[in-house]
C-alpha cells in the first residue's frame, strides 16, 4: 500500500487543478481580461468619456479603473459562478470528504484568484503602459487595496455560490458585474452621475476600490477616509456573512 500524499502536494495539485478549469473556462477569460482589456484600449484612444478635473490623458484615469474591473471579475464573477456549478453539482461535497479536506480547497480557489489576478494585474499594467500611462509614487498602497478588494468581491461571489444554484449565481453575478461597472467608477466617473446615484455608488465596494486605486495609482494623493473605509467594511463583512450562509450543498 503507497503512502497518502503530504497535505502540501494536495493543495498544490489542487491549485494546479483550479488554475486550469479556469484558464479553460473561455467565457470566464473574456470576463477576467477580454473585456478589460478591450476598455481599457478603447476608451484610452477614442475620446467620447468623461475624465475627472485634472486629468489630461483617458489612460490615466482608465488603468486604476479597469484594475479595479479586474478584480472584481476574477473575485466575484469567475470565483462565484465555479463555485456555484461545483456546489451544484456536488462536486464541493465530494471534495470536502476527500483527503483534500474543506480547508485546503478553499485555500485552493484562494490561491487561484490571487495567481489570476496577479497574471490580470502584468498585462493591464503593461498594455496602460504602452498607451502612455506612468504610476504613482504612491503605487505600492494599491497592494493592501487589491487585497481587501479581492476579500469583499469574493465574499460577495461565494455568498451568491453558497446560497443560490449554480445558474441563478451564474446569472446574479453577471448582472451585478454589469451593475458596478456602471456605478463603480472605472469607465464613467462618479462625479458624473446624478448626485443620489453617486451617494449611493460610494458606499459600493467597487467604487471605493476605484477611488483608492486611482489616488494611490494615478494622481498620488490620498484616498479619502470614506472610501478606505467603505472598502475595509466590505472586506470584513462579506466574507462573514458568506462563511455564516454558505452551505456546501
Amino acid at each position: 500500500m503507497s503512502a497518502p500524499a503530504p497535505s502540501g502536494a494536495i493543495l498544490a495539485a489542487q491549485v494546479r487543478n483550479e488554475l486550469r478549469l479556469s484558464l479553460r473556462q473561455g467565457e470566464q477569460l473574456l470576463v477576467s481580461l477580454g473585456i478589460p482589456l478591450l476598455l481599457l484600449v478603447f476608451f484610452s484612444l477614442v475620446d467620447v468619456l468623461p475624465v475627472p478635473d485634472g486629468v489630461t490623458e483617458p489612460v490615466d484615469f482608465l488603468a486604476p479603473g479597469i484594475l479595479a474591473l479586474a478584480v472584481m471579475s476574477t473575485a466575484m464573477v469567475s470565483l462565484g459562478i465555479g463555485t456555484g456549478f461545483d456546489r451544484q453539482y456536488k462536486v464541493l461535497k465530494r471534495l470536502g470528504v476527500s483527503p483534500l479536506g474543506r480547508t485546503r480547497l478553499v485555500v485552493a480557489k484562494i490561491a487561484m484568484v490571487l495567481v489570476v489576478e496577479a497574471i490580470q494585474v502584468v498585462l493591464i499594467s503593461a498594455t496602460a503602459f504602452a498607451l502612455g500611462w506612468r504610476p504613482s509614487a504612491t503605487a505600492a498602497l494599491a497592494v493592501p487595496a487589491v487585497l481587501a478588494g479581492t476579500a469583499a468581491f469574493a465574499g460577495i461571489g461565494l455568498l451568491m455560490a453558497g446560497t443560490l444554484k449554480g445558474t441563478l449565481t451564474l446569472a446574479l453575478a453577471n448582472g451585478l458585474y454589469l451593475v458596478l461597472l456602471l456605478l463603480g467608477g472605472m469607465i464613467i466617473p462618479l462625479e458624473s452621475l446624478p448626485a443620489p446615484l453617486e451617494a449611493v455608488a460610494r458606499l459600493l465596494p467597487a467604487a471605493a476600490l476605484s477611488e483608492v486605486l486611482g489616488a494611490s495609482l494615478t494622481s498620488g494623493d490620498a484616498a479619502s477616509a470614506q472610501a478606505w473605509t467603505v472598502l475595509v467594511v466590505w472586506a470584513v463583512a462579506a466574507p462573514v456573512v458568506a462563511a455564516a450562509r454558505f452551505r456546501w450543498e
